[in-house]
């Protein structure tokens, strides 16, 4: 067939390198299409076969017919006295291919291979979109805002594709502006019949984590651990670290020179405030440092149900709680135990009777005389003023 008046292979190679696609992905998608949209349009009886040169841009559409004894489907098949006039090297089984004149590619075919082009073309799109993508969940990105919806869902441009964040995983408060660039956890990337869904995060946790790791030479080589973190995005999260070096403070490390690193951190959270505490395996322990900046008494807890009772003097008790109780939701978060505040009446000498108190546990025995008169008296007026669980969620809408 002459050389078309139009150089299908250059067209669809451009294509293919403005919309990131295999070239040769499309050239079979193209051929495809065509051939489906001739058969259907104008010899819905025949087996038609398209192909395009991607190197000359020639494009043949085929007539493919069976050499047989006795034709059955003159459609489908071509007898073999007729088929040795035209080739004498023929035999029985081959197949034999007629080109079609360019005249019978009919308008309406052609256009059918279009629209059928054009599906293709955004079923590759998607598969490539979804093949970049479907191995980096979990991983943290610099994106692009673009855009939003009237349902408060913003979209932020990877490259190869589009993630979706919803309001659910936005941070509260945080003003979103149009070519902006921000970081994103990639949460989820999935099939679905419209194309993949990319969903995007700037409220998960393990942002936080990234951030940290980034910042802090010390947690990025192992020196210094992140047991948990606790996070409200926007607004306040607690972070438990632990050193596996004795001459490392690994608070220290984690907020910087004058707060240098941890206002790092922050400022691409959009100033959310992050607590450092020290990580203890003692449970005990680490419940109370979870709870700072209050100062916190006695703590009791119950391994098998995760539960602490904590009691708190009045003078601590809303430190303790936190604004709106986040102090006390957070640490519940981060220690992974339901922990129960009790007020108790202030005295003077909390920490000698606290003291007493742990002495008497280590030995085994119970506290003694005044020792023990004290410590129950500490006490003894002690009630429940807040409760709270790690399950428990403070979300915004």
């Amino acid at each position: 067939m002459t050389q078309p008046e139009i150089n299908f292979a250059d067209a669809l190679r451009e294509v293919a390198q403005a919309r990131n696609i295999n070239e040769m992905q499309l050239i079979e998608a193209f051929e495809q299409s065509l051939a489906q949209a001739y058969t259907r349009n104008v010899e819905p009886e025949k087996r038609i076969e398209v192909h395009l040169d991607p190197q000359s841009g020639e494009l043949e559409v085929l007539v493919v017919r069976e050499v047989v004894e006795k034709v059955e489907d003159e459609n489908l098949q071509i007898s073999l006295a007729d088929a040795l006039e035209l080739d004498p090297g023929v035999e029985l089984g081959m197949e034999m291919e007629f080109p079609v004149d360019r005249e019978k590619f009919s308008r309406i075919a052609l256009q059918a291979a279009k629209q059928t082009l054009t599906q293709k073309m955004r079923e590759t799109e998607r598969n490539v979109v979804f093949n970049e993508y479907k191995d980096r969940e979990g991983q943290v990105l610099t994106a692009q805002i673009v855009r939003s919806d009237n349902k408060g869902n913003w979209f932020v441009e990877l490259g190869a594709g589009e993630a979706i964040l919803p309001p659910r995983e936005q941070i509260p408060g945080e003003k979103l502006t149009p070519g902006n660039r921000v970081k994103i956890y990639l949460k989820e990337v999935r099939k679905t019949p419209k194309g993949p869904t990319i969903l995007a995060s700037r409220a998960d946790e393990r942002l936080l984590d990234y951030l940290l790791r980034q910042e802090i030479p010390e947690v990025a080589n192992g020196i210094v651990e992140i047991k948990a973190i606790a996070r409200e995005a926007g607004q306040r999260s607690k972070v438990a670290v632990f050193s596996h070096n004795s001459n490392v403070d690994p608070i220290g490390a984690c907020i910087g020179h004058r707060g240098n690193r941890i206002q790092a951190v922050t400022g691409e959270l959009g100033r959310e405030r992050v607590d450092v505490i020290l990580w203890d395996a003692n449970t005990r322990e680490f419940i109370r440092n979870a709870l700072s900046p209050a100062k916190v008494g006695l703590i009791d807890t119950d391994a098998e149900s995760r539960e602490a009772s904590v009691t708190v003097t009045p003078d601590q008790l809303s430190l303790a709680i936190g604004k709106g109780g986040q102090n006390v939701r957070l640490a519940a978060k981060l220690t992974g135990f339901k922990i129960d505040l009790r007020e108790t009446a202030a005295v003077s000498d909390l920490d000698a009777a606290m003291q007493q108190a742990m002495q008497d546990e280590q030995s085994g025995g119970e506290p003694q005389g005044a020792a023990k008169s004290a410590f129950d008296a500490l006490f003894a007026d002690s009630k429940s003023v807040a409760t709270a669980s790690p399950d428990d969620v403070q979300t915004e809408e």
